[in-house]
């Protein structure tokens, strides 16, 4: 890969929508995850007004803090780049006691993990709409469209996508190109939705480089028959999610009504 033509590709693509849809900059949720920490790099290096929110519900003190060590760093290198920290818990907290009481399951804790990432959406337009931005969006190729790992009208719910033609591991490179610090370059990735310290990892069942090549596979008409052992395993794992995400990935279905009954 051409670090730098990536590089500069993205940020004139960046610079180019924001003229032509006649919005100021951008505004982005920062995690402490290496998504963010690319996606705000490169908006910041377009020159625009920049405002990276941090957004924590129930959040781990490691992602904060990689989260605000990662601001402090843009704001020293860029100075287009401003912050707003929005403690959310409070309304989360107060939104799940307003909700009908389950005993907890499993697809409880996803149903709530998933409100989190929509009260953020919330948020990230609230101040897009102050301010004229745009809300960029953090998913890279593999979550957005190969196992879908994000949540609809959540983290999905933005105006554009720059990372989202890069595998994880090319996000990486960029990542450490630009000199984004090296302990998110080093922690584990993870949505943050759950309030404790599971992994993406953890919650697939595969790493970023085995879903990588499993949709390379894919793509090529490959099926889990085509492998054995632990390839046939992570071929099994992307084809499930793939499958039962794709509805993350297509547009909306309509009901297309005859034109002869309207």
């Amino acid at each position: 890969m051409d670090t730098k033509k990536v590089i500069d590709h993205i940020v004139q693509w960046l610079k180019d929508y924001a003229a032509q849809s006649g919005n100021g900059g951008f505004v982005i949720g920062v995690s402490g995850g290496i998504d963010s920490a690319l996606t705000s790099t490169l908006c910041a290096l377009t020159g625009l007004e920049v405002l990276c929110l941090e957004m924590p519900i129930h959040q781990a003190a490691s992602q904060v803090n990689r989260a605000q060590n990662h601001i402090n760093w843009l704001k020293k290198n860029y100075p287009n780049v401003r912050e707003h920290h929005v403690e959310l818990t409070g309304v989360f907290d107060a939104l799940v006691n307003t909700l009908p009481q389950h005993d907890a399951t499993e697809q409880q804790f996803l149903a709530l993990a998933n409100t989190r990432a929509r009260l953020r959406m919330s948020t990230l337009y609230y101040f897009a709409g102050l301010h004229r931005y745009l809300v960029a969006g953090t998913g890279n190729k593999v979550e957005d469209f190969g196992v879908g790992f994000y949540t609809k009208y959540g983290d999905g719910g933005v105006d554009l996508s720059p990372i989202a033609d890069l595998l994880k591991t090319q996000v990486y490179t960029l990542a450490e190109a630009l000199g984004v610090h090296q302990d998110i370059l080093v922690a584990p990735p993870t949505d943050g939705l759950w309030g404790d310290h599971r992994t993406d990892e953890d919650q697939i069942g595969a790493s970023y480089p085995e879903l990588e090549w499993a949709m390379g596979a894919y793509d090529r008409g490959k099926t889990t028959e085509d492998f054995t052992g632990r390839e046939k395993e992570v071929m099994a794992i992307y084809t499930r999610y793939h499958l039962s995400n794709k509805h993350k990935m297509e547009p909306i279905p309509v009901c297309q009504i005859p034109k002869n009954w309207l």
